[in-house]
């Protein structure tokens, strides 16, 4: 994040922190780095002048910070104080190092599939954290990600509003950044969690493109491009595409809620990760799924019932560990096999080979060679290996048997005439 020094008119304390660099300025106020006596680097927003004087947004910044505190998890740079009756009132959350999302993009370019989708997943797991604590951050923006080593993080919950507040716009009017913003913010509606998917999908777009699928323009003609016309997602991975479309949807009902955003975008940033090609399907999720009131999202449901039906189609048979194909013929009904001391016999029976070694012997003397193959892949003899047929194996030690006791009656005769 760039540092700049402090202006004249900055102040140098405020609270228990000293400030020592300005990290911004936004609509609210202006943001400072700041620390502790104990050392400990804070981000410091002091609001402006004008709007400290005005009691309706005191008192909408005094619900905004209650809901920052109910915030758990390490999605959100943690709230470490906050002085609400300050002449400028003012917050102070745990510092993130690391450059913004923004920021990353315009040095580095288009982030490829795999670290967008990962990005993408810690996102929409922590906005989960955020909804559950009855809070729509409003202003997710690349500028408002930060990616610190240990993840990204969701900063300035400047304009942030408590589920089920009345909204702050009016008709006409609307709060937030345009390209970002949803189209029910443009309209006035009131805002759900449905409102951070959409502006996450406008987000992850950019990332994967370096661009907003709206394009670019005045606020007059961003805002008529997101309440009417389509986003433009050529340069999104065709991995990604569908999902980030279905964030992208005007109806809020028609967008995926956070909880599945999570799943789905960490399926895909593992198979990326791999290599995997588009069309080979991940690792399939248990049957049974949490529990989630949140918009259903119609167009992610159909997306994946659409990826299953060409995984069916696929998937007709059987797969050997190189992804091809197969199927193994059970062995028919009448695939026999036997050896008599006269002849050499093979047969076919079920997609299956029986067939006796060429050098097997069997005589008067009692001594039996058996080598023969099995189609099913594996091979058979009396040198250790199991034969494929447990009951050809019966029949040919039945054989041996029968033939060894004639030998032993034939040597007792002989042996008893000479006597």
């Amino acid at each position: 994040m760039a540092m700049m020094r402090l202006r004249r008119e900055d102040p140098r304390v405020v609270g228990s922190f000293r400030l020592h660099r300005r990290l911004g300025a936004g609509g609210m106020g202006v943001v400072y780095l700041g620390s502790d006596r104990r050392g400990q680097r804070v981000a410091l927003k002091v609001i402006r002048p004008d709007l400290a004087e005005d009691q309706e947004f005191r008192s909408r910044f005094a619900r905004e910070v209650s809901a920052a505190r109910r915030i758990r998890g390490g999605c959100t740079a943690r709230l470490v104080a906050a002085d609400l009756e300050a002449e400028r009132p003012w917050f102070a959350t745990q510092y993130v190092p690391g450059p913004s999302l923004h920021d990353k993009v315009a040095e580095e370019g288009p982030l490829g599939a795999a670290d967008v989708a990962a990005i993408g997943a810690a996102l929409s797991e922590g906005l989960v954290a955020v909804h559950e604590a009855g809070v729509v951050h409003r202003d997710l923006k690349p500028s408002n990600i930060l990616l610190s080593p240990k993840g990204p993080r969701i900063i300035d919950f400047g304009i942030a509003w408590a589920t089920g507040a009345s909204t702050l716009t009016h008709v006409g009017t609307a709060v937030g950044s345009p390209g970002f913003l949803a189209p029910e913010q443009v309209r006035g509606a009131a805002v759900t969690p449905a409102t951070d998917v959409f502006a996450l999908g406008a987000t992850l777009a950019y990332a994967a493109m370096a661009d907003s699928p709206f394009g670019h323009g005045s606020s007059e003609v961003m805002l008529y491009r997101v309440v009417h016309e389509e986003p433009q997602l050529q340069g999104v991975p065709d991995a990604l595409a569908p999902l980030v479309r279905a964030c992208l949807a005007k109806d809020p009902e028609d967008r995926p809620s956070t909880l599945q955003l999570s799943m789905r975008l960490k399926e895909i940033a593992a198979r990326e990760a791999q290599g995997l090609p588009d069309g080979r399907p991940v690792t399939p999720r248990p049957a049974s799924r949490p529990v989630d009131d949140r918009p259903t999202g119609r167009l992610t449901e159909r997306y994946t019932e659409r990826t299953m039906e060409r995984t069916t189609e696929r998937g007709g048979g059987e797969r050997g560990t190189h992804g091809r194909t197969h199927r193994t013929p059970a062995p028919g009904p009448g695939a026999r096999a036997s050896r008599t001391s006269s002849s050499r016999t093979q047969s076919r029976t079920g997609g299956g080979r029986t067939a006796s070694r060429p050098g097997a012997r069997t005589g008067a003397g009692g001594r039996t060679g058996a080598g023969g193959r099995t189609g099913t892949g594996g091979r058979t003899g009396t040198g250790g290996r199991r034969p494929a047929n447990p009951r050809l194996l019966r029949q040919r030690i039945f054989v041996f048997v029968v033939v060894t006791l004639i030998v032993l009656l034939g040597i007792a005769a002989a042996q008893g005439l000479q006597g």
